[in-house]
């Protein structure tokens, strides 16, 4: 079975973080050298993916001119001598195919994911959030461990998760492990943002997802829970307590995902992936330390 195809939603209006998203996506925001949509988009394709639907939205435009070859641009780069930059555009011709249809309606992460029926059909696919990094290097393979697990136990879903603190559980769909929780796990159930004294574990949904065509079905099925949204974790329990195996799959080391939702998780992105930069990370590292210290020259 090949899965090559990924679902990125991008549709979110990012009121978070106003007034920076106010005229251009979150998922554009830069973090190091690169926006944020690019981070998933050499994520998905350093493991096979060849076609990327983005669920979009209003205001979404800026996404699509940069996956778009800019071949005045090129041609510019080359005319005035700087063509050592053009390694920087690599990814304008990478082999992969591009599709946007929109959500029409701001009603949760299922009912944008729902949004790819038609593109995705019969096919199992992936589902990589718009605006979150795994990790700080870019050689993540979580989405190939999903890919295996899913082959491997024929399974009707298959979830990356993190663990994180008790006091977090909140902002999170948690798992339920049906036994005990190794790297590779069966799930029992889900839970969206529980409160802490009913977390059934600190395990929470990672921003990654290997699902069977089946999910569809249930989508149009769920009915809008909390905040009046479909939510992508009430179909896959429903999937679970339907009899279907849903397994989940542990961030490894080097893995954390970055959660580009609010100012305090931007900011700490920034910094980390600027300083695991190979070319500036050790300069900026030697000034934050004199900024620290109180030595700001």
């Amino acid at each position: 079975m090949i899965i090559d195809t990924a679902v990125v939603p991008v549709a979110g209006l990012g009121t978070r973080l106003l007034p920076a998203t106010k005229s251009q996506p979150k998922e554009m925001l830069p973090v190091g050298r690169k926006p944020v949509v690019q981070y998933v988009f050499e994520e998905l394709t350093s493991v096979g993916v060849r076609r990327i639907v983005f669920i979009t939205g209003p205001g979404k435009a800026s996404i699509e001119n940069h996956f778009d070859i800019n071949e005045e641009l090129v041609q510019a780069l080359r005319e005035s001598g700087k063509e050592d930059l053009l390694s920087d555009l690599a990814f304008e011709r990478a082999p992969v195919q591009y599709f946007y249809t929109r959500q029409r309606r701001a009603l949760g992460l299922g009912h944008a994911v729902l949004a790819a029926r038609a593109f995705v059909n019969d096919r199992p696919f992936i589902v990589a959030l718009g605006d979150s990094i795994i990790g700080t290097s870019g050689g993540s393979d979580v989405v190939r461990r999903l890919v295996r697990t899913f082959e491997a136990h024929d399974a009707a879903a298959v979830i990356a998760l993190e663990e994180v603190p008790l006091d977090d559980v909140h902002n999170y769909g948690i798992a339920s492990p049906k036994g005990e929780a190794d790297d590779v796990f069966e799930l029992k159930d889900l839970v969206e943002k529980p409160r802490r004294d009913e977390a059934p574990s600190r395990l929470a949904i990672a921003a990654r997802y290997v699902l069977s065509p089946a999910v569809f079905d249930v989508l149009e099925r769920t009915r809008p829970g909390k905040a009046g949204e479909i939510q992508l974790t009430d179909a896959i329990r429903q999937m679970i307590h339907g009899g279907g195996r849903v397994y989940g799959v542990r961030l490894g080391a080097g893995e954390r995902r970055f959660d580009i939702g609010n100012f305090d998780s931007y900011f700490r992105a920034f910094v980390e992936l600027a300083l695991a930069d190979p070319k500036h990370g050790a300069s900026l590292r030697e000034f934050l330390v004199r900024l620290v210290n109180g030595h700001h020259s």
